[in-house]
């Protein structure tokens, strides 16, 4: 394509004037691509659109995925009145010139209001609770979108009174259907262009969108606009032109996304080794993340779900810490992997868990408890006559052990830590059932069904 072209290409007098993604956005849900889990035929939500019956939603999902489009489809079906805010710049006045708007059109013509707010996680709680009376008085139709996870980022009251879609990201498959059509739609696409587009060209865009449609629609007119003309006028997409219009895909690393690779990082702690590394080093890496939040996680499952099971996984996480203060990143991340590999192999408790959770259960169901007098400090004179006495030194008896009551009077009996059979554990577990004398003592909670960290 010549200077001229291009110019007259983006000219505004021309139809063409828009970029390719706005203009091949669908018009209606037969050219909708993906999410068929709530749009395919017979689901709930496409039943509610193509009767303009939909009510207030959140449409949940990351970017390219169709939120917008989706909201674009219904003000054509709708009947109603659709008022679009972007919450970027949207104030509490602007929200509250579209409810008044909409009070007068229904009580003067019966007439609905849409009101759909773009990137509805950027408005602050005083912003949200502004649509909240007229939402729930049916005076507009609430349409959120949002990248963000919306039981973090969405009031609550809010978030009760919308039905949640959740739209999942959409493969490549779905990105190379949206690719041919913008290649054979002469009107809206580029079919009026003389166009010869590799199939390797064409795969690489919808592999580096990383399931943007919007994206790699971009990539691709960016590509046919700016690569020279044949003689004959034909543009040859080679994968060498695709790879230079579209780089490696942004990774989105917002709060909510952090906080699930970390969860992701726990939970292969307690039982995959592949996992636990690839979720580190990609948080790392990729979405730059502090390998500092790591490491404090991998201590603290150390104790939660390894413990005494193996004793030296904390000595391994600790000193991969040290290391990492003294030798800094990427060096460090050999030890670091270290630590993490020797914690996921090691066997796993999660006894001192448990007995944490049995303790805290007694204590809040207790009393004010008073120490046994026996356990009181009597290193000073006129403690016997206070009756501080009755003490067994366990040094003083076989094995360094005498059985004697160290709990208040209240819990006396009890048990809290119940060691497991999990390797270097089982020592102390058979030591516990030599101590433990038949009705001597009884668990806390006994099998208890409380999961400390089971959500971690």
């Amino acid at each position: 394509m010549t200077d001229m072209d291009l110019f007259t290409y983006r000219d505004e007098q021309t139809p063409r004037a828009r970029l390719l993604a706005d203009r091949m956005r669908p018009e209606t849900l037969d050219e909708y691509i993906g999410q068929e889990h709530i749009l395919g035929p017979g689901k709930l939500l496409r039943r509610a659109i193509e009767a303009d019956q939909v009510t207030s939603i959140l449409l949940y999902g990351p970017p390219g995925c169709g939120k917008t489009t989706l909201a674009h489809i219904i003000s054509k079906r709708t009947q109603g009145e659709f008022v679009r805010l972007n919450a970027v710049d949207a104030s509490v006045k602007d929200v509250r010139d579209v409810i008044d708007r909409a009070r007068e059109l229904k009580s003067l013509y019966g007439k609905k209001t849409i009101l759909f707010l773009d990137e509805v996680h950027r408005f602050n709680t005083a912003r949200q609770d502004a649509l909240l009376p007229a939402v729930e008085q049916g005076i507009i139709v609430f349409i959120g979108a949002t990248t963000e996870n919306p039981f973090h980022h969405v009031n609550g009251a809010l978030l009760s009174r919308s039905t949640l879609f959740r739209l999942e990201p959409l493969t490549k498959e779905h990105v190379m259907s949206a690719l041919r059509r913008a290649l054979a739609d002469r009107e809206r696409g580029l079919g009026f262009m003389k166009l010869q587009v590799d199939e390797e060209a064409l795969e690489h865009i919808a592999r580096m969108a990383g399931g943007d449609i919007r994206r790699a629609l971009n990539a691709l007119e960016l590509a046919a606009v700016t690569t020279t003309s044949r003689p004959d006028g034909t543009v040859h997409i080679t994968l060498e032109v695709a790879e230079e219009s579209i780089r490696e895909p942004t990774v989105k690393a917002d709060p909510s996304t952090q906080y699930d690779v970390l969860s992701a990082f726990h939970k292969s702690i307690r039982g995959s080794s592949d996992a636990a590394l690839f979720w580190f080093l990609y948080a790392v890496e990729k979405l730059g993340m502090d390998p500092m939040v790591f490491l404090r996680r991998l201590i603290v499952a150390c104790s939660e779900d390894i413990g005494l099971a193996n004793p030296q996984a904390m000595v391994q996480a600790v000193t991969a810490m040290d290391a990492y203060h003294k030798i800094g990143w990427p060096e460090a991340k050999y030890n670091i992997a270290q630590a993490i590999l020797f914690a996921v192999e090691s066997p796993k408790s999660n006894a001192i868990a448990m007995a944490i959770s049995r303790v805290m259960g007694a204590i809040d169901s207790s009393g004010t408890m008073e120490v046994p007098l026996h356990l009181r400090d009597a290193h000073y004179s006129g403690a016997e006559k206070l009756g501080h006495v009755g003490y067994k030194y366990p040094h003083d008896y076989p094995g360094h052990y005498v059985e004697q009551q160290y709990l208040p009077d209240h819990l006396d009996g009890k048990f809290f830590y119940e060691a497991t059979t999990q390797g270097m554990e089982e020592k102390i577990h058979i030591n516990q059932q030599k101590r433990r004398k038949s009705g001597r003592t009884r668990p806390v909670g006994g099998n208890s069904s409380i999961q400390p960290g089971k959500g971690s």
